[in-house]
Parts: structure tokens; C-alpha cells; sequence
């Protein structure tokens, strides 16, 4: 009796030791007292990238001058975000595998690789020869297909619009209603594709703080970040399975034994 008092007492030390060392890939940023984040001082701005649907609307004091470079639908739907400007609603741009666009009056603009102040600036630059010289034209560039996608050990994946065109891989995390208690803190990866096709896979530690010093801690559009389940997931994954593969196995013994007495009897 005390042999197995003593088991006891060993197996539930073992298994509290044990909760104790999971839970330290539970937290996220653990270690932030003891990290620098001067490096994370910047304010981050998307770069428009191929496939990217964008509108740009064009503002000027005699509204006849920017008529022309407002690519407008009248009493039409537009998928995703729009944006209205008198007369009718902006028809997004789409833009190609050389990030290019054909744009009203001037034709075909590099907008690829570019925020959206940099496309702003450029489009600006370039209907200035078509308009007055007392026009001031004020350009709005808008992202309209700014999404990422979480899957994997969340609570509700799927993928998300950003409206801020900023969003960090913590906020779209929480999105997606945070991870479940079997998803592996500390090997997140994160999917992206450049805007020359390059597809990669980074690995990412949200236990560790200096994530918010890395250069994936803002997400880019289209991003993908899967969260992988633990070992115990796992395990409860392939008992479940080997408990279904019995009960069927059993199942069919149990009928082919009725089988051979109902016709040897």
C-alpha cells in the first residue's frame, strides 16, 4: 500500500513539474524587459504589389479637371472596399504581374513596389501637364484587396480584410480568436510571396519579444500564417484514429462471427 502511495505521489509531481514547463510556451513576449525595440521606431507603410486591386481618386478645385483621370462605374457593385467621388464610385485598378496599371489620360504607371504616398506622389506628377497651372490636384490611393489568411490551431481561421492597410501578425492572431491551447507558440510560420513570385517560409517565435523588432511582425498582403499543433494534439489525433480503426474492426469481426453461427448452427 504505501508502494503505491508513493507511485502516486511521484506521478502527480511529475505531472505538475510537467504543466509547469508547458506553460512557459504559453505566454507571448516573455522575455520584453530584456529587449531593445529602438529598432522597431518606424512607422510601416504596404507596398502595392502585383494582383493588388487599388482605386486612386483625383480631387481638383474645378471638378471637370479631374473628371477624366476617375475611372467611375455608375450605380454598380465593387467588390471589397470603394470609394465614392462625385459623379459615381471609383472602379478599382488591377494591377499586373509587372506592377503596372493603365491609368486615364497618361497610360501605363509602374505603381508596383510602391506605398501608397510614393503612388500618390507619382500619379500626381504625372497629371500635372494635363491640368491648369493654378490646380493644386489632391491624389488618394487606396488599397481595396488588402487581406491575410490564419489557419491552422486558432480559434476561428479563415481570412481577414485589413482596412488600416497595416496590420501586425499579434492583431491577426487575434482575428482569428487567438491560438488554441495545442498551437505551437514558438514555430508559427508565416507564407509570403514577393512581388517577383519568390515564395517563402519564415518560422517565427511569439514567446520571444524581439519578434517585434522582425521585419515579419508587420504582414503584408496575402500573407498566410499557419499555426502548427503540439505534440499532444498530435498524439490525441492518431489515438482518436487507431480508437475508430478498433471499433470498425471490432465491429466487422463481430458481424462475420454472427454470420458463421447463424450458418453453422
Amino acid at each position: 500500500m504505501k508502494k503505491i502511495s508513493l507511485f502516486a505521489i511521484q506521478a502527480v509531481v511529475v505531472l505538475l513539474l510537467t504543466a509547469c514547463g508547458s506553460s512557459k510556451n504559453v505566454a507571448y513576449l516573455q522575455n520584453s524587459d530584456n529587449v531593445n525595440f529602438e529598432q522597431s521606431r518606424f512607422l510601416y507603410d504596404a507596398r502595392i504589389m502585383p494582383k493588388d486591386q487599388i482605386t486612386i481618386s483625383v480631387n481638383t478645385t474645378t471638378p471637370e479637371a479631374s473628371l477624366p483621370f476617375n475611372l467611375l462605374l455608375q450605380n454598380s457593385y465593387v467588390q471589397g472596399r470603394s470609394m465614392s467621388v462625385s459623379g459615381g464610385t471609383l472602379m478599382p485598378y488591377l494591377v499586373d504581374n509587372e506592377g503596372n496599371i493603365n491609368f486615364p489620360i497618361v497610360g501605363k504607371l509602374k505603381v508596383g513596389g510602391l506605398t501608397k504616398s510614393e503612388a500618390e506622389r507619382l500619379v500626381t506628377e504625372k497629371i500635372r501637364p494635363y491640368l491648369a497651372e493654378t490646380e493644386n490636384p489632391v491624389v488618394t490611393v487606396t488599397m481595396a484587396s488588402y487581406s491575410v489568411s490564419v489557419l491552422g490551431e486558432v480559434n476561428r481561421p479563415g481570412s481577414f480584410m485589413v482596412s488600416r492597410e497595416k496590420i501586425t501578425i499579434l492583431e491577426a492572431l487575434a482575428q482569428a480568436g487567438d491560438l488554441t491551447i495545442y498551437g505551437v507558440r514558438d514555430r508559427v510560420k508565416l507564407i509570403r510571396e514577393d512581388a517577383n513570385g519568390q515564395k517563402s517560409v519564415v518560422t517565427l517565435n511569439l514567446n520571444d519579444a524581439n519578434i517585434i523588432n522582425s521585419p515579419y511582425y508587420y504582414l503584408q498582403q496575402n500573407d498566410v500564417v499557419y499555426v502548427e499543433p503540439n505534440k499532444v494534439k498530435s498524439q490525441n489525433a492518431k489515438v482518436g484514429q487507431m480508437t475508430t480503426l478498433i471499433f470498425s474492426a471490432t465491429s466487422i469481426l463481430i458481424s462475420l462471427t454472427s454470420l458463421l453461427y447463424n450458418i453453422l448452427k
